[in-house]
């Protein structure tokens, strides 16, 4: 069964955030399926030159154990120290800011816990400058550095390494977050952004006091969004690399739809309408439905292919297939890419 890295350590870290009881041994028997997890990914990283799951997964993996207080195996943060330094975290084409971000999370806190060597110490904090660095070259003139779902990432960064006063990159990306905030509709890119929104990061949760904690959770309602009149005509295209697919592109249709509506429902559409036979399946992840399947074709891990979203020509997709709502006239490219 393929390592549930990434999902795991997002419950640990909420988790940890939530105090749970004192009684350990659910919680312990958790911790101990990551380090599993973890390990397999290290295995597969070896094997195949990348871990099992992903960089952003991986690094989630390491970040989780450290905010346990649980150490980790020099080689297996050797892994990410390697990827982090030839630059071979993100998709191909895609930023890689988040998972640097996260990487280098997990590298603060190791460093800051004590829970490796002086000299493994010293090659995190160096580490941890060089993705501080690429993050403010990588800031757009919108002030998002990566996009908007991967700055608060980054903004936990500058947080956790105390140079938010030193970066000016820090506050036009904080100025930035705070005017998108609508486009955190999920629990999961929602948990990404609150903690920089208050000045704290994933960090900060090794070091709590749970008894002082008061319980301010309570449950809100989200508002519908509004109904938008009229219709729309999207331009649904669905490609396929050669030698794989002999004919690249596999479908090219217009879809008509109601204003207003996301992707998923676009593609819903596409699905109904005759006689193109279009076909897709989706994934439920924390952050909502993940596109698996197209016209028969499905993103496998052990393939390293997943499919890519984009505005044509080649703009990428900053949303997923349910948060995105297409404009009137827009080509919606489906491409099966490789990470």
């Amino acid at each position: 069964e393929w390592p549930e890295t990434g999902r795991l350590a997002l419950y640990l870290l909420g988790l940890r955030a939530t105090c749970p009881p004192p009684e350990p041994s659910p919680q312990r028997s958790l911790v101990t399926w990551l380090k599993y997890y973890l390990e397999e990914d290290w295995a597969g990283s070896r094997r195949h030159g990348h871990p099992l799951t992903s960089y952003y997964q991986y690094s989630l993996g390491v970040l989780a154990l450290c905010v346990h207080r649980k150490r980790v195996r020099e080689e297996v943060i050797r892994r990410l120290l390697v990827a982090q330094r030839h630059g071979t975290m993100g998709h191909a084409g895609g930023s890689a800011v988040d998972t640097e971000a996260v990487a280098a999370l997990a590298f603060t806190c190791l460093e800051q816990k004590r829970l490796v060597g002086a000299g493994l110490a010293e090659e995190l904090r160096a580490a941890t400058r060089g993705v501080r660095r690429r993050m403010a070259e990588a800031q757009g003139e919108d002030g998002f550095i990566g996009n908007v779902y991967s700055t608060p990432w980054a903004l936990q960064v500058f947080i956790a390494t105390n140079t938010c006063q030193t970066q000016p990159a820090y506050g036009r990306a904080m100025a930035a977050l705070l005017e998108h905030l609508d486009a955190f509709t999920t629990a999961a890119t929602m948990a990404q952004a609150l903690p920089p929104l208050h000045g704290r990061s994933y960090l900060d949760i090794a070091s709590m006091r749970c008894r002082e904690e008061p319980d301010t959770l309570t449950p809100v309602s989200p508002e519908p969004l509004p109904e938008v009149p009229g219709n729309m005509t999207v331009q649904l295209v669905v490609e396929c690399p050669q030698p794989r697919c002999p004919q690249r592109r596999l479908y090219d249709q217009p879809v008509p739809a109601p204003a207003g509506t996301s992707l998923l429902d676009v593609l819903r559409v596409a699905a109904m309408q005759g006689p193109h036979n279009f076909t897709f399946d989706t994934q439920e992840t924390p952050q909502g439905p993940f596109l698996h399947g197209v016209l028969g074709l499905e993103a496998r891990q052990r393939d390293c292919t997943y499919w890519q979203l984009l505005i044509a020509p080649s703009t990428s997709l900053d949303m997923g297939i349910a948060d995105y709502r297409p404009r009137d006239g827009e080509t919606i490219i489906l491409r099966l890419s490789e990470w």
